[in-house]
Order: C-alpha cells, then sequence, then structure tokens
C-alpha cells in the first residue's frame, strides 16, 4: 500500500524543470511501498515514519537522494556524495527519463536496501565535532571572551559544525577573521548559522 500526499501533484505540476524525469522517480519509488510526504519543500520518502529517499530537481540534473547512502553497498558505483562536507547523504543523479527507465529495477534495489538499513536500526556514524578543525581565527576569540565560548558550546553539534566549517572555508585569515567577527552576536543569541 503506497501512500501518496496530494501535495507533491502540486510540487510536480509547479516544478520548471525535470517535471517528468521526477514523476518517474515518484512511481519508482512509491513501487517500494514508501509512504510519501513533502518536506523541506521536496518529495520525501518515509518507512516507519524514517526518511528514506528524496528526490529533487537542480538545475544540471535531478537527484534521488538516500538519507543513509553511506551506509548501502553500491556495487554499482552510482553513489554520489552531494557537498565535500556530507556525511551521510548520497545521490544518484539524472538528466533523461531514459536513464531513469533503464535504471529502474537498480534504483529499486538500491531503496530495498535502504529499508533494510533503516529496519535493522543502523546508523552513520558522524564525525565527532570535536574532530573538525577549529581556525585559529576563532580559537582566539574563544579564549578572549569566555561568554563567547560558553554560548558556542551550549549549541547543538550540527550548529557548531556548520560555523566551523563556514569560519573555516576561506583561504585568507582576514576573511576568517571577518567572518567570526560577524557570526559572535549570533553564537552569543544562541542562534545557528542559518537561524
Amino acid at each position: 500500500m503506497n501512500r501518496m500526499d496530494p501535495k507533491v501533484d502540486v510540487y510536480l505540476s509547479k516544478a520548471k524543470k525535470w517535471q517528468e524525469e521526477l514523476a518517474k522517480l515518484r512511481t519508482i519509488v512509491l513501487d517500494c511501498q514508501l509512504t510519501e510526504e513533502l518536506k523541506w519543500y521536496q518529495p520525501c520518502y518515509t518507512f516507519q515514519k524514517s526518511n528514506i529517499v528524496i528526490i529533487s530537481g537542480f538545475k544540471e540534473y535531478c537527484a534521488l537522494g538516500f538519507f543513509k547512502g553511506a551506509l548501502l553497498k553500491d556495487p554499482n558505483g552510482i553513489l554520489i556524495r552531494p557537498g565535500e562536507n556530507t556525511q551521510a547523504g548520497r545521490q544518484i543523479r539524472f538528466t533523461s527519463v531514459r536513464e531513469i527507465v533503464e535504471m529502474e529495477p537498480i534504483l529499486k534495489a538500491y531503496i530495498y536496501e535502504a529499508i533494510e538499513v533503516e529496519r535493522a536500526g543502523l546508523k552513520v556514524n558522524f564525525k565527532k565535532t570535536t574532530e573538525f578543525m577549529v581556525p585559529e581565527e576563532f580559537q582566539n576569540k574563544l579564549d578572549e571572551i569566555p561568554a563567547l565560548k560558553t554560548a558556542f558550546d551550549a549549541l547543538t553539534p550540527g550548529r557548531q559544525r556548520a560555523y566551523l566549517l563556514y569560519f573555516s572555508a576561506p583561504k585568507q585569515s582576514k576573511t576568517r577573521e571577518a567572518r567570526v567577527e560577524k557570526c559572535m552576536q549570533q553564537i552569543l543569541n544562541g542562534k545557528g548559522l542559518n537561524d
């Protein structure tokens, strides 16, 4: 029994690009007995209320994203890490309906494996926040301002990681310092980078 969400019909009808591809991916995923919801403004598919896959349209491609893709075996070597800092998620990317149709049995096998990963209760071993580099410019501010260190330590691990990645990204110290300065009040207010 697949459960369709009418909000996804609206989403697909408004998709400016990849409409046919997303509709085909939807059909394949629903054949795998997952529950459909609209989450993060995208069609998301769950098993016993746990996220399994999401379908998304991007500028250059559309994708079937696996929330715990890092735990899948990937015998076909088709899973792609969406970003260099992505730890759990993986995508399979498409640029045509024909590609999706040709890969349908493989896609279903990957989806069923993802369901089994969830059923088994497997977890991705995330890199701990303490394993991320703290840029010198931020460490200096943490040492200088005890309230900033207290506020940063009180943030959730995900918010801490977001700041550390953001502060570490620029090559120039001056830019890293400017980012730290810009975000200090937000950290002191207990807010994450994107809050």
